[in-house]
């Protein structure tokens, strides 16, 4: 069976093909944004934050493959390229000096993670 990509690892070069793991990718953001779930432990939202933000960097060149292979004038398309440019803007967050300014951005990512997922799929027709 063969593994889907999540964050690429730090130091690698070589190019992965392999389709990104959503389904991961959907339980890292999980953690942050079910109502009423149990926060990480600090150095548990540090690592998180990492993975979400090695996410999106997985997941933006994706996104865009598949928004090009849409015609110009396409609403799904449009709408996935401007989730891009949101995701853009999020990378640019800074981690936070305080634990609700950390918790404040990890959820922020992670939303930016699920709204990229819902993207991917819609594009590229993957359905869970």
């Amino acid at each position: 069976m063969t593994k889907n990509a999540t964050a690429r690892e730090a130091g690698t070069e070589a190019e992965d093909n392999r389709p990104p793991d959503i389904e991961t990718m959907r339980d890292s953001a999980r953690t942050l944004l079910v109502e009423g779930a149990e926060l990480p432990a600090p150095d548990e939202l540090d690592i998180l934050t990492v993975a979400l933000r090695g996410h999106i960097h997985l997941l933006i060149p994706e996104v865009a493959a598949a928004a090009a292979r849409e015609p110009k004038d396409s609403i799904p398309r449009y709408c996935a390229l401007a989730c891009i440019g949101e995701a853009h803007n999020k990378l640019r967050l800074g981690d936070g000096d305080t634990l609700p300014i950390r918790v404040s951005v990890a959820r922020k990512l992670a939303r930016v993670v699920n709204a990229l997922c819902d993207h991917h799929e819609n594009l590229s027709g993957v359905r869970p």
